[in-house]
């Protein structure tokens, strides 16, 4: 495991057992709550809802990981875990379900932040702590956790400016930006950490807000750019995340352009690590999932029992609400980084890695899978 993320990773487990130990009542805990208060020896259902498996992180990791988390402080306790498949209307359905089975505190990445609240204010209505996982929702959340997006936005952006810059002037063309979910409020941090790292830097000739992270809407939006820009030469593409690059980059290559400008990412998908090696994609950024998984496990228990959760910052959300928070940091890989981040860190095993289609790839950057 890499010093950086081996740092991140034993941090967030040594709070876990202070927080559902300590004493104390955690800032924005109901007050008096229809819910009875359970202890860790006796266990209690954890209520888990995630927004969508488009992005292949919610599935591979964050729900496997944050399951072995409350496993781990609370061996007696349950997740019920529900995936509301980018439907807003559907998790709140679902939230309400969890509720009716009685669970004691929920963990919530929003599909839509603002429509999010509409669960928040029901959990509070029957004494049900909240957790915003990775997405800060709106409405009285009792913690919140996620990584520093706004950093992410930054990365990326300086990833891209010194790719595009290497090839000399980066005005020399223009860049198409295409950026995440409109409901999604991470997605505006990340643009505006992109905009602080590019504005001024590079002609940005078509940007576009993707509905749902759809890959094919991303493809869409991409297509539309190249006719739009012509004979423009675009000279990189800032895409918010893996599976948007994916769409860019199928657009790029049916329109012919070669070799591939530099394209961004997030999230340090399996497609997109194979991407990176083979050339076709320049970076993404890897986010510790254990990390912020651990986090949320932490504060949910420790919530669950009404205590407060150690190292948070208040936050205010959109709805104006101040929420403890921890935002965590992040990795930025290249080519270059595999082998330091993704492979020292285990999260594909390298035989994964280098199918037989990117062997040659994976040799390049020296990266062999043991025979």
């Amino acid at each position: 495991m890499s010093r950086t993320v081996r740092t991140i990773v034993v941090l967030a487990a040594a709070f876990l057992p202070w927080a559902v130990g300590a004493c104390g009542k955690a800032p924005g805990a109901n007050e008096g709550g229809g819910a009875t208060r359970r202890s860790l020896a006796e266990g209690f259902a954890v209520g888990l809802l995630l927004p969508e498996s488009k992005t292949a992180r919610y599935e591979a990791f964050d729900r496997p990981l944050i399951e072995k988390s409350v496993r781990a402080g609370c061996p007696r306790c349950t997740v019920l875990y529900l995936n509301a498949q980018q439907d807003a209307g559907k998790q709140l359905a679902q939230a309400d379900s969890l509720l009716t089975q009685g669970v004691q505190v929920l963990i919530l990445d929003a599909v839509d932040a603002k429509a999010a609240g509409a669960i928040v204010a029901r959990a509070e209505e029957q004494g049900v702590p909240v957790v915003a996982y990775d997405r800060f929702a709106a409405g009285p959340v009792d913690a919140f956790v996620t990584f520093d997006n706004v950093k992410v936005g930054e990365e990326q952006g300086k990833a891209l400016l010194r790719a595009i810059s290497a090839g000399g002037d980066p005005r020399r063309g223009a860049i198409i930006m295409v950026n995440g979910s409109p409901t999604d409020p991470n997605a505006a941090e990340f643009k505006q950490g992109a905009h602080a790292a590019l504005d001024g830097q590079v002609t940005i000739g078509f940007e576009f807000d993707t509905p749902d992270w759809s890959p094919d809407k991303a493809q869409q939006a991409v297509e539309q750019a190249l006719t739009k820009l012509g004979s423009t030469p675009v000279v990189g593409v800032y895409a918010a995340n893996d599976g948007l690059a994916s769409g860019a980059i199928a657009a790029l290559k049916g329109h012919g352009v070669e070799p591939l400008p530099p394209v961004t990412g997030q999230d340090a998908e399996l497609a997109a690590i194979q991407r990176i090696l083979a050339g076709d994609q320049h970076m993404t950024i890897y986010k510790p999932y254990a990390a912020e998984a651990e986090t949320a496990a932490g504060m949910a228990l420790a919530a669950a029992q009404g205590q407060a959760y150690p190292g948070t910052a208040p936050r205010t959300n959109s709805s104006g609400h101040q929420v403890p928070s921890l935002l965590l940091p992040v990795v930025a890989v290249t080519r270059d980084d595999v082998a330091s981040t993704i492979v020292a860190d285990g999260i594909y095993p390298l035989a994964e890695i280098c199918t037989p289609a990117f062997l040659g790839a994976c040799q390049r950057a020296q990266l062999t899978p043991r025979p």
